[in-house]
C-alpha cells in the first residue's frame, strides 16, 4: 500500500513538471502591439519593411524593421547573429523573443519563403 502511494505521488509529480516545463516553453504568436506589452517571449510575424532603412549588420546584431501585413505598424527588430540564409527572399518573417525598449530581441528568426513546389499563378 506504501509503495502504490509514493508511486502515485511520483506520478504525479513528474506529470506536474512536465506540463509545467511544456507551458513555459509554449511561445505564442502576437501582433507588433500585443509583443510591446509582453512580458515574456512572443513570437511576431511580418514583413520586411521595404519603406525603413535596408538591413545591416551591426556589430554583432543583425538589425531591420519588420512590418505587420494587416495593420502597417512597424517593429525594429534586432537580432544577435548574422542575416540568414534566404532572408533576401522572405515572404514572412517570424521573429522570436521580446521588446526591450523600443527594439524588439529576437532570440531567433524563422524565414518564410514561398514555396518552389507552389503552382505560379
Amino acid at each position: 500500500m506504501n509503495r502504490k502511494i509514493l508511486l502515485i505521488v511520483l506520478l504525479l509529480a513528474f506529470v506536474g513538471y512536465a506540463a509545467w516545463t511544456f507551458a513555459d516553453s509554449v511561445t505564442p504568436y502576437v501582433g507588433i502591439s500585443e509583443a510591446r506589452m509582453a512580458k515574456s517571449s512572443v513570437q511576431v510575424k511580418g514583413l520586411l519593411d521595404k519603406s525603413a532603412p535596408a538591413p545591416y549588420q551591426e556589430g554583432e546584431d543583425f538589425v531591420f524593421t519588420l512590418q505587420d501585413e494587416e495593420s502597417g505598424e512597424t517593429l525594429p527588430v534586432r537580432y544577435k547573429g548574422t542575416k540568414p540564409d534566404q532572408f533576401d527572399e522572405a515572404y514572412h518573417i517570424v521573429a522570436i523573443g521580446k521588446c526591450e525598449g523600443e527594439n524588439f530581441k529576437a532570440e531567433k528568426l524563422l524565414i518564410k519563403c514561398p514555396s518552389k513546389y507552389e503552382k505560379q499563378k
